[in-house]
């Protein structure tokens, strides 16, 4: 079939989906629509996980994310890359567990007597963190130098055997799985079409279209799987599909795109569900975003952590901000416009408003009093912005 929506129409269809036009109810009603959200540990402002849930939930506070998994609504395990998800997609994490039980590799070799000795100890202890357990050698110097107890209890978690019952300080505190995971979850082993099916489900439900290698992301050997999972459900009118720049692009056609978008901007970070997809950002949204921490310095065009600016449809800057915590101060280190920022005349579009609220917003969820602009590439909006500005809107 033809492709039904505009591509104004697929964005807006898009934020839905995402939680921003319509808010959750809560943490882990935000984790469910978002199908998981990315754990980061960069820390220059509040962590990736905490300012997701922040774009989408009003009244978010850290301690939301720390009961929703005290209540056994939500779990950590591997996604993409490590993720709260849905307690209810357990049994879909279970393909992996068993993988590496059967002898895939995850990050290390495989220490079976040092796994044996930790699970023991947390057997007989309860729940212990990597810090509980001595190393021979010292202090370790980064990730590929952990001790061995450490790789053994990532290893046991990757496997299943352990759980993360929460974090203190954002270090990770294990347990055994039958102690952590609630009596009612379901733990069958999903097969290879049911899987694809959850692939398809939290893809579609969190973005409203897509395409074979989105649903794919980072998934391996699965293609074949859902190739036939949508032909079924296009035979049965559960989903349709059309081609564009030779692709083709499924959807449910029982989700419209929203009449409206609110005169809001929203700041995302690099590890937001909207844009983490590069490809599918630059198709949909024509943004091309990059995360530049892993940039060295001198080859940043952007910033070290750079928030990726959207007003109602429309990706209009890109932030790098900072919060200096000592000082109470958001420091905006470079502001830098897009051209989707200017009218046809060369002005500023009318998003300064909605701009300075969610700056103020974002300030205050990082626990500052004022905020300041350091670099801007537009020099009049530099000097309206000279000083500092206190949290007014």
């Amino acid at each position: 079939m033809s492709n039904p929506y505009s591509r104004q129409e697929w964005q807006r269809l898009n934020l839905a989906c995402q939680g921003l036009l319509d808010p959750p109810t809560d943490v882990a009603d935000a984790v469910n629509r978002l199908g998981y959200v990315q754990i980061d540990s960069i820390h220059v402002a509040a962590r990736a996980h905490h300012h997701v849930l922040h774009s989408r939930l009003p009244h978010y506070s850290q301690a939301d994310l720390d009961a929703a998994q005290a209540r056994g609504e939500i779990f950590e395990y591997w996604s993409h890359a490590a993720a709260y998800l849905p307690m209810a997609d357990y049994r879909f994490s279970l393909q992996r567990k068993l993988a590496l039980k059967n002898g895939d590799r995850h990050w290390f070799e495989r220490d079976s007597q040092e796994m044996r000795e930790v699970l023991a100890r947390i057997r007989a202890e309860g729940p212990l963190r990597a810090a509980d357990f001595e190393s021979a050698k010292g202090r370790n110097n980064g990730w590929w130098d952990w001790k061995p107890a450490k790789k053994a209890l990532e290893q046991l978690f990757m496997e299943g055997d352990l759980m993360v019952l929460r974090r203190d300080k954002f270090q990770k505190v294990y347990d055994l799985t039958e102690r952590v995971l609630p009596a009612h979850v379901d733990c069958r082993e999903p097969g290879e079409q049911e899987f694809a099916g959850y692939l398809i489900d939290r893809f579609l439900g969190a973005h409203g279209v897509g395409t074979v290698k989105q649903m794919a992301y980072l998934r391996r050997n699965v293609q074949a799987a859902l190739t036939r999972e949508l032909a079924e459900r296009r035979e049965q009118g559960r989903l349709q599909s059309f081609k564009a720049d030779g692709q083709e692009h499924w959807f449910d056609p029982a989700r419209v795109p929203p009449a409206a978008l609110p005169d809001k901007v929203w700041l995302l970070n690099p590890f937001d569900n909207l844009i983490i997809q590069r490809e599918r950002l630059r198709h949909w949204f024509d943004f091309d975003y990059l995360l530049e921490v892993y940039v060295p310095e001198a080859k940043r065009r952007f910033g070290y952590y750079t928030l990726a600016v959207l007003w109602q449809d429309c990706f209009i800057a890109r932030l790098d901000v900072k919060a200096d915590r000592d000082k109470k101060l958001l420091l905006l280190r470079q502001l830098t416009l897009e051209p989707q920022a200017y009218d046809a005349a060369g002005n500023l579009k009318p998003f300064l408003p909605a701009l300075e609220q969610a700056v103020a917003d974002y300030a205050r969820f990082n626990g500052c009093e004022r905020w300041k602009l350091e670099l801007c590439s537009d020099k009049q909006l530099k000097s309206h912005y000279r000083r500092q500005q206190w949290l007014q809107p």
